[in-house]
């Protein structure tokens, strides 16, 4: 897969500013994203699951432990199926960021808030190909550490889909992907076409009011 133009309005909004940016940052991003774009190496993995429901969680076929909490069960209720998947965008993201620390504090968040849109664009066009030509209905990304949802449950995400060979992607004994821009995420599916009508939002979030995203009433961090 390769990087379409990365949104350097999404990460200007990122990088905290509201409205257009002014000139310096606007300059700042116009010389970044281009070396986003050539330096990143985006890849995903997913797999198609069983989903059951039990007492002591939702169980995904080939997933070792049940996910739990309120808020993955009402995401996957009327699901029979599910897919999960990891994105990442390579390792070169986390190089990119760390270089530019020493010599330009503004120009590695440029480069940091860049390689976080380009992350969410690989999610979306995962998300298009993976149900390319599918008629069924799916739920919004679900990911872990969202909501009561464990963000433990990335070990045991990324074990089922084999995704330290397939696409170079581990995890940290405190559950931190890396690369770091990197994604796991839940979607349920579903032949009701009411799960269409559940969406992630500031609204439902467990940091509902504490980031900055929620406080600015413009935008969602988009999951």
């Amino acid at each position: 897969m390769e990087l379409s133009p990365v949104s350097k309005s999404e990460a200007a909004r990122y990088m905290g500013v509201r409205g257009e940016p002014d000139e310096r940052i606007a300059a700042i991003l116009d010389r970044c994203e281009p070396i986003v774009r050539a330096k990143l190496r985006p890849a995903y993995v997913y797999r198609e699951v069983d989903v059951t429901f039990a007492d002591d969680g939702v169980h995904l076929s080939g997933v070792n432990v049940p996910l739990t909490g309120e808020d993955i069960r009402r995401h996957l209720a009327g699901c029979p199926r599910a897919v999960i998947f990891a994105a990442t965008v390579s390792a070169e993201a986390d190089k990119l960021i760390r270089q530019a620390a020493v010599t330009d504090m503004t120009e590695s968040l440029a480069f940091d808030c860049l390689c976080s849109a380009a992350i969410e664009q690989v999610c979306d066009r995962a998300e298009q190909e993976i149900f390319s030509g599918s008629s069924a209905s799916r739920t919004w990304r679900f990911s872990p550490g969202y909501g009561d949802l464990p963000i433990s449950l990335q070990k045991e995400l990324l074990l089922a889909l084999n995704a330290q060979r397939r696409i170079g992607l581990t995890v940290t004994a405190d559950s931190l992907l890396i690369p770091s821009k990197s994604v796991t995420a839940i979607i349920g599916i579903s032949a009701d076409p009411s799960v269409h009508r559940k969406k992630g939002g500031c609204a439902e979030c467990s940091m509902h009011g504490r980031c900055a995203f929620s406080k600015d009433g413009n935008g969602s961090c988009k999951l």
